[in-house]
Formats: C-alpha cells, structure tokens, sequence
C-alpha cells in the first residue's frame, strides 16, 4: 500500500487548465529514419503540456501505447517509460515489416489518476449487495457487503487464515448458513469531485497525442532471427512480450506451436484442468467444445451462467472445469455461493500432479473496492500456490492477468487505471514463482479488442498460450 501510495501521490488543481492536455503535449521520435528495419527500436520523446501550454513538471500520466498495421491484421505494444518530471519514453519493437501506425493515446491526466486513486480507496460501498437467506420455501433478501455500517445483528463470514471477511444484516427467524445466493447492484455514489468528474467526460478519456495518424515504413533488412527455446512455466514475458500478426499472437519471448485440433486432443489427454476466476475464463470453457468436438458439457444441476461448468472427455481421461473466484463477484443476475470458495481454498482442494494444470484470474470484479481487498487476495493465492507446490512441484500453474475493458465506461468504478494497477500488483506478487504467465493485459492492446469480454480469436490465441505451457 505503501509503495503504491508513493507511486501514486495526490495531485490537487484549481482548474482544468493545469491539467495534462493531449492536444498541447508533443510527441517526438528520436532518430528519425526514411525506413526502418523489422526487429529495430523506435523511440519517441514525450512531453506533456497542460492546456495553458507550460510544461508538466510532474509524471504520473496514464498513457497507452500501440503500433498497428491494421491492413496485415497486426499489432502490439508499447513500452512506456515515466522519467516523473513531465517527460515519457515510449519505446517500439518494429516486429513486422510494412506501412505502421503509432498511437499515443492519453487515458487519463495525472491530477485524473491522483483522484481516481484516492477515490477508490477511501468507500466500500460503490456497489450493493443483496444476499438471498432459505428457508424451506420460504426466502428473504438481506444487504451483504466487504465492510457494513449497520447496528443491526450481522452475519459474519470470516475466512481467519486469510483475513478474508463478508458480512450480511442478519434476517429474521433465519440462521446465518441459511444464506444460498447473491446478486449486485451499482450504487449511486461517487467520491470525486465535481471538478475532478469533469476529467472523466468521454471527450477527455484516451486522446491521441500523435497527430495526423503518424506512421513509419518498415523492410526486413535480412536481420536473423534467433529461435527462443519453447515456452515453459517459470518464464517471465517482457513487456510487449509478443505481437499479433494476421490475428496470430507471437510471443518473442519463447518459441510457440500452434496447436490444431489432433495436437490439442494429444496435448489435452489425460489432463485435469481447473479454471478458477470470472467471466473472462469462462469464455475459454465455451471455446474449447468448438475446437475440440470430443468435449461434452456434463448437467451438475445448476442454473444460470456462474454456475460451475464442467467439460468431460470420459475416453480420453480429460476433465475441464469452470468456477467462479467467490466473493466480490459483481452481476445483476442471482448466483450461487454454495460450493463456491475463495480461489486459495480452491487451491487447497486439488492434490495435483504432472497432469493437472489451474488457470488462475481474478480483477474485473474488484476494480470497485478499496484496493487492500486484491491485493489480500493475491497473497492468499500466492501462499496456496507455494503449499500445492511443496506436496506437488510438477502440477502447472498459469496466471491469466487481466485485459483491457471499454473506455467509456464508469470510470470511477471500473475504469483501466484500476485494472492497471492490479495488473502491476499481480506482476510483482507472482514474480519469483513457477508458474506461466499469459499477459492479456498486453494481448489485449496488442489486439486493438476493448471489451471486457475479447473476441472468440483472442480467446482462441490465449489457450493457444496455455497449451504452450502445459505440453
């Protein structure tokens, strides 16, 4: 907390004015060249203005860079580095040769971060629980929540190992355990300002700073490449850590097989596969079945679509299963909380061996709350990897981070900043364990795809990645 407190320091203004403005701020490459050649380093000075003109003085801007040939289908990252004094570094990897556009985009000013930041840790109410209690056929909602201000009796669902903790107003002439289902809503409330809201207006959030559709010609240049050995658990991608290319993501840190059906259907053989995490998971268990037609959905006799999944290939000894991380899990739609745990307890259940690979993503759904509650749970699924690796070292362990979401949503509540940070969080938790990474983060500038849920191709080129890891 601490850390990220110093990272991101308050930045109070009177008046929109002194804030970054993309349209003010310049963007220069260095060493401009007629033609470049594929696999060389661009990089661009940036320096930030405000809408007065005078330069900024302090970094903190949060900025998304990205080339793309949008003719060959491709596109990747850049890598953005904050000298904290007004000025960035943003620095590309010509990966493919053709005509490349550069974007610069400017998500958010600084004083926008400062306040978005602030706002996010200081309320645990942006959003409404209500937990449905059972009783017979007799049923009756009561409000939950992470923290509750209420002097009624309470409910407490304590976890103690993992200082885990939800709450609920005791309903009447019903005991505690009674309580089977969730459902969520938005609350209307905010902790920003007015002047602060005011850089949230959809004509302020991700402004190009590189004007006039900037772009550079890239020719192969008969550079050799080097052949990575393949990709493995325990390695960590660099960042852009790949790229796409006609809709294929290449990662320049390993060398990848495509994976077709037949390889998918060996690599898949005798394998248990436990998807723990959100939606953006549960896309790859709606994918698989298309792929690989041997795969059949088994009924547990739940309803809804956060119910568990589970996919049964009985001939080849392979299972694929699907469940939610458990609370905070943020849908309009009523779900089940019975066998459902935090992921750590998940983790606890599984005996794993050489055969047995976890998915491992959560975020989206704590984008709202005080940003102590991640980072508690990151530890919890940290700690549970390091005990299933002591009485199983071979069992895979993939961590699947976050992607990027819709721009223009609620800010406040579920903006990219937040995912950023977690995303950062998570990197640093995860970093000295064997495990494999597949960055969505990065995948998802790369593909241009902002939508909480990516298209059925990106899907399809993350289990590509998981696959790489696994066989």
């Amino acid at each position: 907390m601490e850390k990220l407190d110093q990272q991101i320091p308050p930045r109070p203004f009177d008046h929109v004015n002194t804030t970054t403005s993309a349209a003010h701020s310049t963007a220069t490459i260095l060493n401009p060249r007629d033609t470049y050649c594929r696999g060389d380093q661009l990089d661009i000075l940036l320096e930030m203005r405000d809408h007065l003109g005078h330069r900024k003085q302090y970094g903190g801007d949060f900025l998304r860079a990205r080339m793309s040939s949008p003719a060959l289908m491709a596109g990747a990252s850049g890598k953005v580095t904050d000298f904290n004094n007004g000025t960035y570094l943003i620095s590309f990897t010509l990966f493919w040769e053709g005509q490349v556009f550069l974007s610069l985009l400017l998500i958010h000013p600084s004083e926008g971060v400062s306040a978005l930041w602030r706002a996010r840790n200081q309320g645990y109410d942006k959003i409404i629980f209500k937990g449905k209690f059972v009783n017979g056929t007799s049923h009756v909602f009561s409000e939950c929540g992470l923290t509750l201000n209420s002097s009624a009796e309470l409910c407490e669902y304590l976890d103690n190992r993992d200082q885990e903790a939800f709450y609920c107003v005791k309903p009447q002439h019903m005991p505690c355990e009674a309580l089977t289902h969730m459902t969520t809503q938005n609350r209307k409330v905010s902790y920003l300002t007015e002047r602060e809201n005011g850089l949230f207006h959809r004509s302020k959030v991700g402004v190009e700073i590189m004007k006039d559709g900037k772009h550079i010609d890239v020719a192969k240049c008969n550079k050799s490449e080097k052949i990575e050995e393949k990709c493995q658990v325990g390695m960590k991608p660099p960042v852009p850590g790949g790229y796409t290319l006609q809709g294929r993501w290449i990662t320049t840190f390993c060398n990848q097989i495509q994976f077709d059906t037949i390889k998918m259907n060996d690599c898949l053989k005798g394998k248990l596969i436990y998807l723990l995490g959100d939606s953006t998971l549960r896309q790859w268990i709606y994918h698989l079945p298309k792929v690989v037609k041997t795969l059949q959905f088994f009924d547990l006799h739940e309803t809804g679509i956060f119910k568990k999944h589970l996919l049964l290939d009985a001939e080849r000894h392979t299972l694929i299963q699907w469940k939610k991380h458990s609370l905070p899990f943020l849908t309009f739609q009523l779900y089940s909380l019975i066998d459902h745990n935090y992921i750590p307890r998940e983790i606890d259940l599984l005996s794993g061996d050489k055969n047995t690979a976890i998915v491992i993503t959560f975020g989206q759904h704590f984008r709202p709350f005080p940003i102590d509650i991640f980072i508690r749970r990151a530890i919890g699924v940290r700690k549970a990897i390091e005990r299933l690796f002591l009485r199983s070292p071979t069992t895979k362990v993939i961590i699947k981070t976050e992607n990027i979401r819709e721009m223009h949503i609620e800010t406040e509540r579920f903006g990219d900043f937040h995912g950023y940070i977690q995303y950062l969080i998570m990197k640093d938790i995860f970093k000295d364990l064997n495990m494999g990474i597949i960055d969505a983060w990065d995948m998802t500038i790369a593909y241009g795809t902002n939508n909480i849920h990516p298209p059925d191709h990106v899907i399809g080129n993350q289990i590509n990645m998981f696959l790489n890891y696994i066989c």
